[in-house]
């Protein structure tokens, strides 16, 4: 095998994955008034058909009443019944959302951070201009926000959703994809006084409360994934500050018995520049964290290749890979890395977004205009 590493499989909380070639949550925007729709069906089985040991789901916020339940429902059955795993990645906007966002009026809610600290720079998808224009609402007790993330993880267990991440990942600078998990971690966003704020174990206390509730609910299957470095949504703290959080953050989050952690890393395309100054805190993730993960299983995500990957699995210093812009282009990126076979990812993959607005607007979502994706149905199918 081309990747014998990366094919072999893994025991994963209650479930054996076929491989270690995992699809991250990428968030496409698909989401029509942020109900699931058939497409979207189509879209997740088209890469469990395509080999996805595991599959995350960008569901975010979206997991509120029984339709949301139902559709994502009829999802998971279909993505079960070609022999697919489907997490949920669960999370919530904080103060990336905006009082002008559909989503956010219909919630009935303020934008709510851990402190009333705006974030710089900030392009909304779905907001006419609104950038840098208002400030959110520091909110008063964050067991609020605790307990909307309670009620989401049980309708995800309702939805069939093998397993949830709370993810404190800011890689997109999208109000629909900022995480509040991280904001509280990070003393750019939370200057709290309270037990909320203020020390590593205050700041971290968010988070590890969530990834408690969710083991309550799906035991052993449950993630956390991280973007310790910064950058992305006007976060990040200088680099002591950023070793001591996560390396505290990360070694509690792996004595509860989460099932793997995700560490995502630096990318500068997504950093923001402050007066010339990029946030991002640059540093070896890798390497500064591996230490503190004892009992979980740990994968990469972050423009990894597949060289790499096979290379720090057969070192012993990864279980694993997730693929972002690779499963986006090729629906059947697993059976390609098993079978030899070229992959075609372009330099871009800005062009395979879009939106719901748009007149084609599956073009690059469930149909994708590569030549190479014929070679694979002449060969295999």
């Amino acid at each position: 095998m081309p990747y014998e590493g990366l094919l072999r499989p893994l025991q994963l909380g209650d479930f054996t994955l076929k491989n270690r070639i995992w699809m991250s949550a990428v968030s496409r925007n698909r989401a029509k008034n942020s109900y699931p729709t058939e497409l979207m069906k189509e879209y997740y089985v088209q890469r469990a058909v395509g080999g996805a040991g595991l599959i995350i789901c960008a569901v975010l916020e979206y997991m509120w009443d029984d339709k949301h339940v139902a559709g994502w429902k009829n999802i998971t059955d279909r993505v079960h019944a070609v022999g697919g795993k489907i997490y949920a990645q669960l999370s919530h906007v904080g103060r990336l959302s905006h009082p002008d966002d559909l989503n956010q009026k219909l919630s009935g809610l303020p934008v709510y951070g851990p402190s009333a600290i705006p974030a710089r720079g900030i392009k909304f998808r779905n907001v006419s201009g609104g950038v840098d224009d208002f400030v959110p609402r520091a909110v008063e007790d964050p067991r609020i926000l605790i307990e909307q993330f309670r009620h989401a993880t049980i309708n995800a267990k309702k939805a069939g959703f093998d397993g949830v991440e709370p993810s404190a990942d800011l890689r997109k600078v999208h109000a629909c994809n900022g995480m509040l998990v991280n904001q509280f971690l990070d003393l750019s966003c939370n200057q709290r006084t309270d037990e909320w704020g203020g020390s590593v174990e205050n700041r971290s206390r968010f988070g590890l409360e969530i990834l408690k509730i969710m083991i309550d609910i799906f035991g052993r299957n449950v993630s956390v994934k991280v973007n310790p470095a910064g950058g992305p949504s006007d976060t990040g703290m200088p680099l002591k500050d950023t070793l001591e959080t996560f390396s505290y953050f990360l070694s509690k989050a792996d004595k509860l018995g989460v099932s793997y952690i995700a560490i995502s890393r630096y990318d500068s395309r997504y950093d923001t520049v402050i007066h010339g100054v990029p946030r991002g805190a640059q540093h070896n993730e890798l390497e500064s964290y591996r230490p503190y993960i004892k009992n979980a299983k740990l994968f990469l995500n972050g423009h990894v290749t597949p060289d790499e990957a096979e290379l720090l699995i057969s070192q012993g210093k990864i279980d694993g890979v997730f693929f972002g812009n690779g499963w986006i282009s090729h629906p059947d990126l697993a059976k390609r890395l098993e079978h030899g076979l070229p992959l075609d990812v372009p330099p871009s993959v800005a062009h395979l977004y879009g939106g719901a607005d748009e007149d084609i607007w599956n073009v690059g979502y469930t149909t994708i205009p590569l030549r190479r994706t014929r070679i694979w149905r002449r060969r295999i199918s």
